[in-house]
């Protein structure tokens, strides 16, 4: 190892790719290993007859926060990456044939809101918006893209920020206050309680637990939504190019069954055919509770602390993947047909750990964006509904996943669409398929659940127990979603080109005694 600083990143999602693009910039050697077949990890896609189609995150938003970490490793994003704003946030849908879109231009979105729940929901709607982004100022630098906070660390944050003004806008984020809980004293349509406490599904929370605080993911949306021609696959391979062209080697296929540890100090991984490769540092890109559980080898459990193996998981999700016909009202890219019983889907997934009764129905209409729509009025579908982890090992049985697919499908007609698929296009993935692929989850899709004040607190931030050993990924600050993951991965590239790699050193001289009694060989 002399001469370089060897990494080895376990993990080729985005923020193990985000960080392995960071290191390889600066000059390190770094290597990065996915067991999969495909770089991304849950930025996945699957065949849909002859087409792609994106089956893991579909929204893209924050590309400002992409665009500086392109820069920063000397490319354009938009070369990279192109992309284009979306006038249709999303589309929402309930039984009964009420609609109503969110907008990308302000006046536009609040005079929507106004025709559909009235004028003084409207205004509502503004102060929410005015709050929302107050919310997302005073956390972007001093909380998400900071390393990780402690409740103290914030405010001294916001107090070299802003000063006093910064610990005012600290306390009026109401830390404390649940985002249902904020959203029943903001508006009184309940319809657009639902929809905007929808904000927690994208941390895989319930909205009745959730922190206040996820009303920022309203301003992450209002700055714009981007389609990516190509999908968002097109993302992962636009990272995993720049980190081979900066001289990163990239092995998919690589299954990773142990993280080495000698003199306390993470010093390489075991593969499961038994190659090994020694490292100076090493990234875990994998799930936090992997390491937990054991599951990266007895000597990495002592990188968490042993509650992490146990902590309450973020929702799973059933997905479906088909070319199908729509028949019905207007699509848009993005689309949200909500439960007649918002609080009783909540409930059922997290209270009673079964798949809701009642689901609410999230679904991505991609060709909806294209000049020219498929031959046949076929068109590429993705459709999800939130269902619990599996944490406990206990998987769903066929009936109950055929059950909620009926149920889902009743829910769409009963809003005034019908699908016809292809049967041979159908692809469905379970909690208990994201259970095999993203090991130590249960399936769960966003780490632990960030339910409470001080969940966002409790997440590792980069450094690990272990020196030598780091982390990366949606379980780790900042947290869950594809530009948080992201964050993840630059945060812990910077912490390790900071830290000073252990060195094997031999030396054949005795000890003697220095000045001062400092030993010294």
């Amino acid at each position: 190892m002399a001469g370089e600083h060897r990494v080895i990143v376990v993990g080729g999602g985005i923020g193990g790719l985000v960080a392995a693009a960071r290191l390889a910039h600066a000059g390190r050697a770094v290597t990065v290993l996915e067991r999969a077949a495909h770089w991304g990890g849950k930025l996945r896609h699957q065949a849909a007859g002859d087409a792609w189609i994106d089956a893991g995150p579909t929204v893209f938003t924050l590309k400002p926060w992409f665009e500086t970490l392109f820069a920063e490793l000397g490319e354009s994003f938009g070369a990279w990456v192109p992309t284009t704003p979306m006038p249709v946030l999303a589309r929402h849908f309930w039984r009964g044939g009420d609609t109503l879109d969110l907008l990308a231009d302000p006046q536009q979105a609040v005079a929507a809101i106004g025709a559909f729940a009235g004028p003084d929901e409207a205004r509502r709607y503004q102060a929410f918006c005015g709050r929302a982004e107050r919310i997302f100022r005073t956390l972007e630098h001093t909380h998400m893209r900071a390393p990780r906070p402690t409740p103290i660390s914030l405010a001294w944050r916001s107090w070299r920020a802003q000063g006093l003004p910064g610990l005012a806008a600290l306390a009026g984020i109401a830390p404390f206050a649940t985002l249902m809980a904020e959203l029943a004293r903001q508006f009184r349509d309940p319809r657009l309680r639902q929809l905007f406490g929808r904000y927690a599904t994208y941390c895989g929370a319930s909205p009745d637990a959730a922190p206040a605080t996820l009303m920022l993911v309203a301003q992450a949306e209002r700055a714009g939504v981007w389609r990516i021609p190509g999908g968002m696959q097109r993302l992962a391979r636009a990272l995993a190019d720049i980190a081979v062209a900066r001289g990163a080697v990239l092995r998919t296929g690589a299954h990773v069954s142990e993280l080495l540890v000698e003199g306390g100090r993470a010093c390489g991984v075991r593969l499961l055919g038994g190659e090994c490769l020694r490292a100076d540092q090493v990234l875990w890109n994998g799930d936090a509770a992997a390491l937990a559980r054991g599951l990266a080898g007895a000597a990495a459990r002592a990188a968490m602390p042993s509650e992490a193996a146990t902590a309450p998981r973020s929702l799973s999700a059933l997905t479906w993947t088909a070319l199908a016909q729509a028949q019905g009202p207007a699509l848009a890219h993005h689309n949200v047909f909500f439960s007649s019983d918002g609080a009783g889907e909540f409930s059922d997934i997290f209270g009673a750990t079964r798949l809701p009764r009642r689901p609410t129905v999230y679904l991505c209409a991609p060709d909806r964006d294209d000049v020219s729509p498929p031959p046949g009025g076929l068109e590429r579908m993705f459709w999800l509904v939130n269902a619990p982890a599996q944490a406990d090992g206990r998987g769903l049985s066929p009936q109950e996943i055929d059950t909620c697919e009926l149920r889902s499908l009743t829910h769409l007609r009963r809003c005034g669409l019908r699908l016809r698929w292809q049967p041979e296009t159908v692809l469905r993935t379970t909690p208990a398929d994201f259970a095999a692929r993203f090991p130590g989850t249960g399936g769960a899709l966003y780490g632990r659940a960030t339910h409470g004040w001080q969940a966002s607190f409790r997440r590792m931030g980069s450094a690990s127990r272990i020196p030598g050993l780091w982390l990366a990924g949606g379980s780790v600050h900042p947290g869950p979603g594809l530009p948080m993951a992201a964050t993840s991965g630059w945060l812990a590239a910077q912490a390790m080109l900071q830290a000073a790699p252990a060195r094997v050193s031999i030396t054949l001289s005795p000890p003697a005694a220095m000045p001062g009694g400092t030993l010294t060989r």
